[in-house]
């Protein structure tokens, strides 16, 4: 059984996950005239960008900040472009306030770049040659980002508007392309800076999933550059869910369907064309194939080898299965007393504690606030969001699941409680997901979270494309140019569209 409410007369385009990559896709498809259907296995739509709610609080269930709203910035356009308006938001000042460990000043990463710059010199003294490297990185690649280029390229079209992207000043970058930040460090002398590298390797886990010894130097430019002005970060009013709801709106008042609560079990493959998807609706059991004239594809590249099955091809399938394992995500959610935060506390914190029993890869918190008024927690409360990245597969292969649980739970706690009073009296709602959570509620393969890293071998020219080896089978999210973050997969959605356009 098909969903006759489609009309067939238009291109038909299957779109599987409504995270923020895949609605956005769905909804310029449809604003463009095309006949889309937009399938997720979640109660809700969003993805890691999504919301739930307990006991009067909301809380973001993975990604809490947004870039990309500033005039010119990617949401900002495809929001102009759908005719909605952009949700209302602050910007985020600092963007983070980062504590190291022993230290009770953090740094802190302002939004304006004088009061940043200013920062910086004081706490690593020395490092401007290094800072000022990449402005002039971010200044080129941000231009050269803004002309949408097709990263990385896989036909003659594709090529034809990397090159149209290219500007003599582009070309400042190309002696750059093969260097990590680490690298970087070494060229201007402060390869021994332990304490500049230590906060590095913090922020660039957030954005790139890896250390500054291996995120790719190009990539850094713009990750720890985008939270100054004229850009910056942003704290949604309400929830990050409205990000998604105003994209479902788009979709649904151009014509396009969304159907919670049905899995896409299999992309179905005729001679290297995407030609339909099997579906599984959740409440009834029901399975039917749906015909697709496009099948764009919002999910992890692990989940779409999975779910091509044997019509994989054998070099793609080597190439996800040679990737370096992925991060998982373990989060403490915790509705509490406005009493339990400090006054003047930033709606970001990251803290770096020493290595002894601590929680994560690398022994760090990145914590989310909220503030009076945002929307996400009643009158004199508030909502604390504590991350720390994990080893996947401990939480899949351990004997004592609620036990590993429960202890991960507890440290989380412990440490927050060194910045914030956690007391029984203060903490009204307690909550922790882990990466069999995430891979439950999302569908990501093992729970798996912030896509590939942005090593060298996987990042722009040499990352994964949005056009897959089988035709009219697109990739958007994560896994694909520019990264993570809901900016950056609106960035890989809008390139699918374009592309599929050409090839319509």
């Amino acid at each position: 059984m098909s969903i006759t409410a489609i009309d067939k007369s238009k291109s038909r385009v299957v779109v599987i996950g409504a995270g923020i990559g895949g609605l956005t896709a769905a909804a310029l498809l449809a604003h463009r005239g095309y006949s889309v259907l937009v399938l997720d296995q979640a109660i809700v739509p969003g993805g890691c960008a999504s919301t739930f709610k307990r006991q009067g609080f909301t809380f973001d269930v993975g990604a809490t900040q947004v870039a990309g709203l500033e005039p010119g910035g990617i949401h900002h356009r495809i929001f102009a472009e759908l005719g909605i308006d952009l949700p209302p938001a602050t910007p985020c000042d600092p963007a983070c306030a980062v504590y190291l460990p022993g230290e009770n000043t953090p740094i802190n990463v302002w939004r304006d770049p004088d009061k940043w710059r200013e920062e910086r010199q004081r706490q690593f003294p020395g490092s401007e040659p290094f800072w000022q490297l990449m402005a002039t990185l971010f200044e080129a690649s941000w231009e050269f980002q803004g002309r949408d280029p097709v990263l990385p390229p896989r036909n003659l079209w594709d090529l034809w508007q990397l090159i149209q992207a290219v500007r003599p000043n582009t070309l400042i970058t190309v002696p750059f392309t093969l260097l990590t930040v680490g690298d970087a460090l070494r060229l201007c002398g402060l390869g021994n800076d332990q304490r500049l590298k230590t906060f590095l390797d913090l922020q660039l886990k957030l954005y790139s999933q890896v250390s500054a010894e291996e995120t790719a130097l190009l990539y850094a430019a713009t990750a720890l550059s985008v939270s100054q002005l004229p850009q910056g970060l942003y704290h949604l009013q309400g929830s990050m869910q409205v990000l998604s709801d105003r994209l479902v709106t788009a979709l649904e008042r151009d014509g396009g369907r969304l159907l919670m609560r049905h899995t896409v079990e299999h992309i179905k493959v005729e001679n290297t064309q995407a030609t339909a998807v099997v579906i599984r609706n959740q409440k009834t059991g029901e399975v039917w194939t749906e015909p697709a004239d496009h099948v764009v594809a919002n999910v992890t590249v692990q989940n779409l080898v999975q779910l091509l099955g044997d019509q994989v091809p054998s070099g793609y399938k080597q190439r996800v299965e040679k990737l370096p394992p992925p991060s998982g995500a373990f989060v403490v959610y915790l509705g509490v007393d406005a009493s339990a935060i400090p006054l003047d506390c930033p709606p970001h914190l990251q803290f770096l504690y020493d290595a002894n029993g601590l929680i994560g890869e690398n022994n760090s918190l990145f914590v989310s606030v909220s503030h009076s008024g945002d929307g996400r927690a009643p009158e004199g409360k508030a909502t604390i969001i504590a991350s720390s990245f994990v080893d996947y597969q401990q939480w899949w292969q351990t004997s004592d699941y609620p036990g590993l649980k429960q202890k991960y739970t507890e440290q989380a706690i412990a440490h927050l409680n060194k910045y914030f009073y956690l007391k029984p009296e203060t903490i009204i709602y307690q909550e922790a997901a882990t990466p069999r959570t995430f891979a439950h509620y999302t569908g990501r393969d093992r729970g798996i979270v912030g896509g590939i890293g942005q090593r060298i071998p996987t990042f722009g020219p040499f990352g994964f494309a949005n056009r897959t080896p089988i035709n009219s089978l697109w990739l958007v999210g994560d896994s694909t140019h520019p990264g993570e973050g809901t900016a950056g997969v609106s960035y890989s959605a809008l390139t699918v569209v374009r592309q599929i356009e050409v090839q319509s």
